[in-house]
């Protein structure tokens, strides 16, 4: 653990301590940086809180008067849907704090393990409350980790099935150079980048989202299926001259579509290779007899 994770879960303990004192609360979690070890003088604090009944606005305002919360930022309040987050500094560090209803959290794990939910931000919530750390209430944390770590092989099958689609840049390099489409290139590029993620994702067992994605190398070094030195090639995809970074792009989706067709031999590959070695042919003009 660095020693700014080390510092900042000693001051998760202090954030947590007003909050431990709600009668309805049942649990209080570290996630993000600060769980795995990794955070640095640039992390903030992600922070989750669960309840049977959320507090207040009362009773958070006089735990943020407690923890001396400075930059208060309110930013989601949908009680309706059993949910508040509020965001402060203590000492310098950002608090983010979740404040969920033990009934709403248990409802969005089920939109994903039991109805195979794959385009939602929830990922992120389900692999944060997999690596967290307990600050209260570690028997139910400890329930909601073991069930979110039985991967159910439908959503597998589900999150490759819709990240594997690619568009064919590969084939369309003389076209995009007369077009002036830079930006388009890249957000297609970038677009490949996450969906050869969200496959190998899916392929790994592994929950993933494009919402606020970050520590790449590291995601893929828990990626036992993938292509080799697929960190380094997918930051080449975003950093080369656009000719090579198209060919190298063909070549990951061959090698992904190889993968799933080895491990998950149930999945259809062949949207995602019919256009591989496809390039666009240009037309020629005709004299005006011909036309």
């Amino acid at each position: 653990m660095s020693d700014a994770s080390a510092y900042l879960l000693k001051l998760a303990r202090r954030v947590a301590e007003p909050y431990r004192q709600l009668p309805q609360l049942r649990a209080f979690i570290v996630t993000g940086s600060v769980a795995d070890g990794s955070a640095d003088v640039y992390s903030d604090l992600d922070l989750i809180a669960y309840y049977d009944e959320l507090p207040s606005d009362d009773e958070l305002a006089a735990a943020r008067q407690h923890n001396q919360a400075e930059n208060f930022v309110w930013f989601v309040q949908a009680r309706e849907e059993g949910t508040v987050a509020d965001m402060y500094d203590v000492h310098g560090v950002q608090c983010q704090l979740m404040h969920n209803t033990i009934a709403a959290w248990e409802q969005q794990m089920a939109l994903i393990l039991e109805q195979h939910e794959v385009a939602t931000p929830l990922h992120k919530a389900m692999s944060g409350v997999q690596k967290s750390i307990p600050l209260h209430g570690p028997e139910l944390i400890r329930q909601w980790q073991e069930r979110i770590a039985d991967y159910p092989e439908p959503l597998a099958r589900a999150m490759v099935e819709h990240h594997l689609q690619f568009f064919p840049l590969w084939g369309l390099q003389a076209y995009l150079d007369a077009r002036d489409a830079a930006l388009w290139r890249s957000q297609m590029l970038l677009e490949a980048a996450q969906n050869i993620l969200g496959a190998l994702a899916g392929l790994n067992r592994r929950y993933y989202t494009t919402f606020q994605f970050k520590r790449t190398r590291h995601f893929v070094e828990q990626l036992a299926i993938a292509p080799e030195n697929l960190a380094d090639r997918l930051e080449y995809l975003l950093l080369a001259e656009p000719g090579p970074a198209a060919a190298e792009l063909e070549r990951l989706v061959q090698e992904v579509a190889e993968l799933i067709e080895r491990h998950m031999p149930e999945v259809d590959t062949s949207g995602a290779r019919k256009r591989l070695g496809w390039r666009r042919p240009a037309w020629q003009m005709r004299d005006d007899a011909e036309l």
